[in-house]
């Protein structure tokens, strides 16, 4: 019984890691960048570059960064959107 819970153990451990590892993946690259387009729907930026940073909204504009200093990736979106986006470092 031992031997068999180790052998589970030995089999899982890497598994649930690589996942963790995954989860983890910087997805702020250039070439996540060059797949965002005018008009892209926020739902789908959010698909490619995960949760953002931070938003802020101002009047009917959205601002999202993604990623930390120094690389980065900043969308405005308007009705959901993207009227604009930019890089820094990328």
């Amino acid at each position: 019984m031992k031997q068999r819970l180790r052998g589970m153990t030995r089999t899982l451990l890497p598994a649930a890691i690589g996942l963790i590892l995954a989860a983890c993946e910087n997805k702020v690259t250039r070439e996540n960048y060059d797949k965002l387009a005018i008009g892209m729907e926020y739902s789908k930026v959010v698909e490619l570059l995960g949760e953002p940073e931070n938003c802020q909204s101002v009047v009917s504009v959205k601002s999202c960064v993604w990623g930390k200093t120094p690389k980065t990736i900043s969308v405005q979106f308007v009705g959901e959107k993207i009227l604009f986006y930019s890089n820094t470092g990328l």
